[in-house]
Parts: structure tokens; C-alpha cells; sequence
């Protein structure tokens, strides 16, 4: 038996190229650790191919064993293992009583200003290189003058938060600066004004609802499946739901006397346990033990056992649904994506929930500009904006496409394929 270390988070890189690499984390607990976990591993491109949580309450125990999605040499495992560390509590706090984790509203937010000559990729480049340095985008506005001149405004907090910031500031603009070269004629952070207008939720305007949500609940067909029970029995069995793309989800109290027990067979790929585990952390349910494991028919099958914010199993019918209908909703449909017609330009819409503590997805920004730059399409203007619909919150990403000479954006084909390019981006 491999014997564990003193440290918080230990990385032990797979001996051969292709070997799943191994991920322990050994610290005090707190309701929504796993999500926290799961979001950095997600967020460096990495996916988990076999998992264990175990907790008695106060101390927890996770084991990771993850695959780069890219090229395992540019995985920076270093930072990756610091960060982990960021989001275990200290042993201190875990004897102190529990509060609720800081919105994003009580950070600081910078605005970086930067203006250079366009070309393709442009704001993917510019997004890798600010999360290197450790920022965080939360709100961009990008636009293109008519002499070729890319002006882009990043909304952003800053991760390290250590340096004095005049230092910091400095650091990152020349950072920028040097990695950008010559096309860069301003580089600039700031603390943002009140044009930043925060991270706070508008309502949506309704010519988007009908572009990138279903409003037919058709397109979210559910069959569920409650079991029989004996009415003298006030615990219910189980709640089931079967969706068309083969996606299974239970929430069950027979498996165990003392827990609930909430099962996703799904198919496998980037984010599966982050959207599981968030909806879990949303729900604020306490969990006790997991599994993830990927199965030979490319699924993934999570088993979470879990209490509810009262400490007992969820026994309520009713509760048990809502929690369903979420995973279903969160797991089984992350990301919604459209390329449509605004005015006489070809927009490329994104749209993903906000997590209720105020975070949203990661790597988004990044990965659908990779896609971008991999069809050689280049974005005139983009927009990052946080919207309510349905009494949720969402991010909508927003950008203005620019035509190329081999293909025509108001094609089909080439929609259809950036929707695809986009999608298999983002979820794998």
C-alpha cells in the first residue's frame, strides 16, 4: 500500500506517456470540497478517468487519477498542485464554525485595457496568457476598428493576490507586453470604474431566449420512472430518469440506511465530474463518499452518496425530483451554443450556468476561441454579459464572426460546423 505524505495535495505524474497521472488530496472537509477540486482539475484540461472521495465529516480523503486532453508536456502541474492547494481549508478552519464561501462580487475587479494590430486567435492567445498569470476573465468587450486595430477590455481578478499590486501590475503588462511583441501599442491595468457595473445578473433580452435556450419543453424529453412503495413507508424508493441521448440518472435511498444515493451513467467526457459535483455543492449537500469510474462503452458511471443540509437522506418525492430534473439539466445539457444572423453579421452565441456561489465556467472563453482559431475564423467584436433566465443565471458569450474568402459564414455547412467544432471544443 502506497504510503501518503504530510502534504495537503500530492502529484505523482503517470511513469509512461499516456499513464493516467495521480491526484491525492488529504485535507479538512467542507460541504462543496469536491466541486472545488473537480473545477481546478477541469480547469488545467485534464480529465478523470477514475476517482474516490471518502470524508467522515471533518477530514477528507480524495484520489484523482487524470489524462491531459492535449499535450501532456504543457500541463503546468506545479500550478496545478498550488491551486489545489488554494481551495483546501486550513486545519484551523476546519475547528472553526462553517460560513459560506465569498462571492466573486467581494474581489477586486481590474480592468486590462489592451490594444494591438487583429489577426486570428488573437483573444485565444491573449485569454491562455492571462490565466497563466493567474487571472481570471469575468467580463470582456472586444471590438475591431476599421484600420485593423484590435481594442479589447478584460474584466478580470486576480488569483495570486500576494505581491503589492503596483508591483503585481507591472509584472503583467509586461508579461503581455513581451508576449504580444511588437502589434502591442497599449497595455494597461486598472482597478475597474463603475462601467464594470460588477458581476451582478440583467435580465435577458428576449431576442436571445429564442436563439439559445429550448423554450419546447419537447427538446428536454424525461421519462421518469418512479418505483411503488408501501404507503405505510415514508421514505420513497427512488426517482429515475432515462434521457434520449442514453444519459441515466437516479437518486435512490435503498443502497444505503444512511445516505441518499444519486448514480450518473453518462457518456464520458471534459467536465463530467465538475457539472455532477456542482449541482451536488448548489443543492448544499453534504457528501460522504463517491466514485467515478469509466467503463469500457466510453461511459462514466458517478456514484455519490450524499445527506441532505439537515443531515438525513432526502426521503421528500418532490425533492427528489428537483434534484434529478438538475442533474439532468446540469450533466446531461452544460453548454448551449447557436450560430445565428444579427443584422447583416453572422453571431456565434454560448451560453453556460453561473455555479450559486457567483462562479462561472471555467475555460469557456478559452476553449471556444480555440475553435475559432483552429477553422481560421476571426472575431470582429465579443462580449462576455451575466443574464437571469428562468430564475437562473447564466453567461452569455457573445461573438461577431468574420467572413474568410474559403468559406461563407451564412452557409449552413460552415454554421453547422462551427457549432460542432465548438461543442466537441468545449465537452470532448
Amino acid at each position: 500500500m502506497r504510503v501518503y505524505t504530510d502534504e495537503y495535495v500530492v502529484v505523482r505524474k503517470g511513469k509512461n506517456l499516456g499513464d493516467p497521472s495521480e491526484v491525492t488530496i488529504n485535507c479538512p472537509d467542507k460541504v462543496g470540497l469536491g466541486c472545488d477540486l473537480a473545477r481546478v482539475v477541469f480547469e488545467f484540461g485534464l480529465s478523470v478517468t477514475k476517482g474516490d472521495i471518502s470524508t467522515d465529516g471533518r477530514w477528507c480523503f480524495v484520489a484523482l487519477w487524470v489524462i491531459p486532453r492535449s499535450n501532456p508536456s504543457v500541463v503546468r502541474w506545479s500550478l496545478l498542485k498550488q491551486r489545489l492547494e488554494d481551495v483546501c481549508p486550513s486545519a484551523l478552519g476546519s475547528m472553526l464554525p462553517t460560513v459560506a464561501p465569498p462571492r466573486l462580487e467581494s474581489k477586486k475587479i481590474l480592468l486590462l485595457q489592451v490594444r494591438s494590430s487583429d489577426r486570428t486567435g488573437l483573444l485565444h492567445d491573449v485569454a491562455q496568457k492571462l490565466w497563466e498569470m493567474e487571472l481570471t476573465i469575468h467580463k470582456i468587450k472586444v471590438s475591431t476598428s476599421p484600420d485593423g486595430r484590435a481594442i479589447d477590455l478584460f474584466f478580470v481578478t486576480d488569483n495570486r493576490n500576494k505581491d503589492p499590486w503596483k508591483k503585481r501590475a507591472e509584472e503583467v503588462t509586461k508579461e503581455l507586453k513581451e508576449f504580444l511583441g511588437e502589434p502591442c501599442s497599449h497595455c494597461e491595468i486598472s482597478l475597474a470604474g463603475p462601467e464594470c457595473g460588477g458581476l451582478t445578473c440583467s435580465p435577458l433580452p428576449a431576442s436571445l431566449t429564442k436563439d439559445i435556450f429550448y423554450d419546447d419543453p419537447a427538446n428536454f424529453e424525461k421519462d421518469y420512472i418512479t418505483s411503488e412503495k408501501d404507503h405505510t413507508n415514508s421514505e420513497k424508493d427512488h426517482i429515475r430518469s432515462e434521457c434520449h441521448d442514453n444519459n441515466v440518472f437516479i437518486v435512490e435511498n435503498n443502497t444505503s440506511p444512511i445516505h441518499s444515493l444519486l448514480q450518473l451513467n453518462c457518456k464520458s467526457r471534459k467536465g463530467l465530474l465538475y457539472d455532477c459535483l456542482r449541482t451536488v455543492k448548489d443543492f448544499n449537500l453534504q457528501v460522504a463518499h463517491g466514485r467515478i469510474a469509466m467503463m469500457e462503452n466510453g461511459n462514466s458511471e458517478i456514484n455519490v452518496y450524499v445527506l441532505g443540509p439537515n443531515g438525513q437522506r432526502i426521503t421528500d418525492l418532490q425533492e427528489q425530483k428537483v434534484l434529478v430534473q438538475s442533474l439532468e439539466e446540469e450533466v446531461g445539457h452544460p453548454v448551449r451554443i447557436k450560430v445565428g444572423t444579427r443584422g447583416p453579421d453572422t453571431e456565434l452565441l454560448v451560453a453556460t450556468s453561473i455555479e450559486k456561489c457567483g462562479r462561472g465556467r471555467p475555460r469557456v472563453l478559452y476553449d471556444v476561441t480555440l475553435a475559432l482559431k483552429m477553422l481560421d475564423i476571426c472575431i470582429f467584436k465579443a462580449d462576455i454579459g451575466r443574464h437571469c433566465y428562468h430564475d437562473k443565471s447564466w453567461e452569455i458569450y457573445r461573438f461577431l464572426l468574420v467572413d474568410t474568402q474559403e468559406s461563407s459564414l451564412t452557409c449552413s455547412r460552415t454554421r453547422n460546423l462551427i457549432v460542432d467544432r465548438v461543442r466537441h471544443i468545449l465537452l470532448g
